[in-house]
């Protein structure tokens, strides 16, 4: 069987890209296997996982949760907010405390960019980064490629536009890493103020006209304004953006073909899509919450044959 190239999942940046394919293969048995009437296969009974989640998380920490208990895995959650941590505890002293309680993976969420790289460097489980502030969020990006390949047959050749906050996205910056990994070609959108500096560097095309962004397409994935990230006032009010930068059925309409739209949630409706656009055909919004569990039991499932060796 082959394997992954890396011990844990900090980052698509770490990532080949048979790796990604490896990942998607393997996601593709487990989608078999959450369609059955018994969704559960023994595979990782003798392995424990802590979900760390320093960050709030509802669909993250619903979805890792979900993929190891199809696994037969035990499972053990940690939130911070009703934690040590509370009482000046640092990150090393409350992972350690957990690994001496003898766990072998952690999937970690935390505000801090690398902190999941940081950890990777103290201890000895595997680690996989389920968000770290605004850096990364690898398995969404895999996910969203997933949805991709499973609804066009493929990534290679696909022209995807990422739009809104790209500043502040940690998911913007994964999925460029992985579709560019597979052979796509990645547009970002958004206000000039909402693009960071540099992004040209990546190798991604800018546009901040979203009918021109749209026309080009085959897939918008469309990311929500992520106010609790801004210290300062991006954009005047959050009708200015929506006027420019949301998408409803009319304009989804009057585009000369169909694209897909994607979202990875939580969805502020009459934002950045309206309901009709997230209720769509062309929506596979609920498609992506569906594979993630198939994904993540993926890595899950790679990254523990290696712990079983």
């Amino acid at each position: 069987m082959s394997e992954l190239s890396v011990k844990h999942l900090l980052g698509i940046k770490y990532l080949t890209k048979k790796d990604i394919e490896l990942i998607f293969e393997t996601a593709d048995q487990f989608k078999e296997v959450i369609n059955r009437p018994i969704k559960k296969v023994p595979s990782l009974r003798d392995i424990t996982i802590a979900n760390l989640f320093f960050e709030n998380s509802t669909r993250t920490k619903l979805s890792f949760e979900l993929a190891e208990k199809r696994l037969s895995a035990d499972v053990i959650n940690f939130s911070a907010s009703q934690s040590s941590v509370k009482k000046g505890e640092t990150l090393i002293d409350t992972v350690n405390n957990i690994l001496s309680m003898k766990v072998d993976m952690v999937v970690m969420r935390h505000p801090n960019p690398g902190a999941g790289i940081f950890l990777s460097h103290h201890v000895k489980a595997s680690i996989i980064n389920a968000g770290d502030g605004a850096h990364e969020h690898p398995t969404q990006a895999l996910l969203d490629s997933y949805s991709i390949r499973e609804r066009l047959g493929s990534v290679k050749g696909k022209n995807v536009v990422i739009v809104g906050d790209i500043l502040h996205s940690r998911v913007a910056l994964s999925n460029i890493y992985a579709l560019q990994l597979q052979g796509a070609n990645v547009m970002v959108c958004g206000p000039k103020t909402l693009l960071p500096k540099y992004i040209k560097d990546l190798g991604v095309k800018v546009e901040t006209n979203l009918r021109k962004a749209l026309e080009w397409c085959d897939v918008a994935n469309m990311l929500r304004v992520q106010n609790e990230r801004m210290d300062i006032s991006y954009f005047p009010t959050t009708r200015e953006y929506t006027q420019q930068f949301g998408v409803n059925k009319e304009l989804l309409d009057s585009l000369k073909k169909d694209i897909i739209i994607m979202h990875p949630g939580p969805i502020n409706r009459g934002v950045e899509i309206t309901s009709d656009v997230a209720d769509s055909k062309q929506a596979i919004i609920l498609d992506q919450v569906e594979n993630g569990v198939a994904v993540r039991m993926a890595v899950i499932y790679l990254l523990a044959s290696k712990i079983k060796q």
